[in-house]
């Protein structure tokens, strides 16, 4: 083999062990990408558990709240018959306010908290002045303990909003960190931020 023809053998033989490293350093960044994807779509997934779990413990207590109003409503109609029409109009608003309460969407419209939380409020008010009014009121312990189960369950709206803020926001924090892995972890799917409670809180 001449000199030339050695020559030319050895830049063929180079230039294949580069194409080769090329390949092997291309498969590499794509495994590292995958391998990272993988690892985010468990975090991803545990926020959204999180979000999901402390969503529905904020409206099942919600829902307490507005079963313990209908009851002491039902309460109301049966030691106050002559009062059946007012009573009537109660539980009109308190059907009305079930239609109003907001979702993870929704929320984003700061005046559907705002209208929720007004009507939820007058609601809870009324309620508990228009029970303590009445006689029966200081020896009747069903009226009593109805009237304690709503007021608690209104005093505990802050703490949980406050809880689905801080999840949220961590959730938001990862769409915003791992922008460029989103498309991997969760294929098909636009990945919107959570609206949080304090936006519709600072925006009034």
């Amino acid at each position: 083999m001449t000199t030339k023809n050695q020559f030319s053998g050895l830049i063929l033989a180079f230039a294949a062990l580069a194409l080769c490293q090329c390949g092997k350093k291309e498969q590499n960044q794509i495994h590292s990408h995958f391998t990272k994807a993988d690892s985010l779509r468990g975090t991803y997934l545990s926020l959204q558990d999180s979000i999901h779990e402390v969503w529905n413990v904020m409206i099942n207590d919600d829902n307490k709240k507005v079963a313990a109003m209908r009851n002491l409503l039902h309460e109301l109609e049966l030691t106050n018959a002559s009062e059946l029409e007012t009573i009537r109009k109660y539980e009109e608003r308190l059907n009305q306010l079930i239609q109003l309460r907001y979702n993870q969407k929704s929320m984003a419209n700061s005046d559907v908290i705002e209208e929720y939380d007004f009507a939820s409020n007058s609601m809870v008010t009324e309620l508990v002045s228009l029970t303590e009014s009445r006689s029966e009121f200081t020896y009747n312990t069903t009226l009593q303990k109805l009237v304690d189960e709503i007021l608690a369950a209104d005093q505990r709206v802050n703490n949980y909003r406050e809880q689905y803020d801080l999840i949220a926001e961590q959730y938001n924090n990862f769409l915003e960190n791992n922008k460029s892995y989103m498309k991997d972890i969760e294929e098909g799917k636009a990945l919107d931020k959570k609206p949080l409670f304090q936006m519709a809180s600072d925006s009034q």
